[in-house]
């Protein structure tokens, strides 16, 4: 290891035939830069999906009313329905996993309608009616002042949230707009608080273009009645969500006599498993980039263990006199896999140098935006994983050569030509 003649006759050996060497090294450098690539831009993609469902509740489930599709005690298919405000405490006394729910009512302005109004100030928003809870599934950070409370929703008070985009087009920038009132579609609400949402995932709307009001508020001041428009909820940890999906189903369907085989008067989304199914996606991506990028490495050890074994033929006699002086077959063995694994080893070691070189480049330039694709990097172990990988496939590369040194005879090789 330490035997500096070794070195110096393994580099002479590799470099005697600089073209062939260059060549024969570019397939374990490419290889090795494609791993590094793929795995960085796969690591990106998995930061990007994770910063776009952070602040989001994972293990919620939503529901809402459609026109039933089965007869049932005398009804028609095709009948309309609605969640009611009963429905609420039947649900949390029923269904022992549930974590938090929030009825959730909609209303509000869209396309030219300007529902929104302070001063001369005015644009087109969504209104959304919700429980506190609501920010325990769907979580916002409050730029300014406070979100929706309990006393809120017992006393009905007339207040709102309004997300960070109302905040630009109604307020100056600075100007602190809690206790400051504005008109939602013609009533008037005191601000409590302005909503940067935390996450690229939202639910009926986005939120820094949303009115928040207290659900109890919102029903008296625009005549809904009892009304639920949509139902909001959560599963405790270690509780899949598909448990409390199926209770509140069967739940709804009884209060408000929908067949137990109607599929699809009740509608739901669960979005446990449109996460699992994101993690599944990232885990196939990964399982590909490591298929396509160990297979260009080993393609790479091919091209590396063909070249060794011609430079073996044409060390033919060299080998047969250090056979004849009495050298070991370890000694010959080891000679020619050194030779196979620093060779692979620099190629390699470029390429792991560009590819991290790259995609430290390009995460500079996406930081300067608001981009999907997060960190382009690769972690320190995969950086000891791919070296360890290396040493293999240079010790795999150089094996055949070796044994193929080993079968030569001292006198056949000196008497070679």
């Amino acid at each position: 290891m330490f035997d500096l003649d070794h070195w110096q006759e393994i580099w002479i050996t590799i470099t005697h035939n600089k073209s062939r060497s260059t060549l024969t090294a570019f397939g374990v450098f490419w290889g090795m830069f494609m791993l590094v690539a793929m795995v960085g831009a796969g690591n990106a993609l998995d930061k990007g999906i994770s910063s776009q469902i952070e602040g989001f509740a994972t293990n919620s489930c939503f529901f809402w009313s459609n026109p039933t599709t089965e007869p049932y005690q005398g009804f028609r298919k095709g009948r309309n329905w609605n969640m009611t405000n009963s429905d609420i405490p039947i649900i949390r006394q029923r269904v022992k996993e549930l974590q938090y729910i929030s009825p959730v009512l909609f209303g509000g302005g869209g396309g030219s309608e300007k529902n929104v109004v302070r001063g001369e100030r005015n644009g087109a928003y969504l209104v959304k009616g919700c429980y506190p809870e609501y920010d325990l599934i769907e979580k916002s950070n409050m730029i300014y002042g406070r979100y929706v409370n309990d006393i809120d929703i017992a006393e009905k008070r007339k207040v709102c949230v309004i997300g960070e985009r109302i905040y630009e087009v109604l307020f100056q920038s600075g100007e602190d707009p809690v206790g400051k009132q504005i008109r939602v579609n013609g009533i008037y609400f005191q601000v409590i608080g302005v909503a940067r949402s935390t996450s690229g995932v939202s639910i009926g709307g986005q939120t820094a273009e949303t009115v928040v009001l207290p659900f109890s508020t919102m029903q008296q001041a625009f005549n809904q009645g009892n009304i639920i428009h949509f139902v909001a909820a959560t599963a405790n940890h270690g509780t899949p969500v598909k448990i409390v999906q199926d209770q509140i189903t069967d739940i709804l369907k009884q209060q408000h006599q929908i067949s137990p085989d109607d599929k699809e008067a009740v509608g739901g989304m669960n979005i446990e498993e449109q996460f699992n199914m994101f993690n599944y996606l990232g885990i196939g991506i990964a399982s590909l980039i490591w298929i396509v990028g160990l297979g260009t490495l080993f393609a790479g050890a091919i091209g590396v263990s063909n070249i060794m074994l011609v430079t073996v033929r044409e060390r033919t006699r060299e080998i047969g006199i250090r056979r004849a002086l009495g050298a070991t077959p370890r000694a010959i063995i080891g000679q020619i896999m050194s030779e196979s694994i620093v060779l692979t080893v620099v190629a390699g070691i470029l390429g792991i140098v560009l590819g991290v070189g790259i995609l430290a480049a390009t995460g500079i330039v996406l930081s300067q935006g608001d981009q999907f694709f997060k960190d382009p990097q690769i972690s320190f172990g995969m950086a000891v994983g791919s070296l360890m990988i290396l040493i293999v496939i240079g010790t795999l590369a150089g094996m055949i050569p070796a044994q193929r040194a080993m079968m030569i005879k001292p006198i056949e090789a000196i008497r070679e030509e």
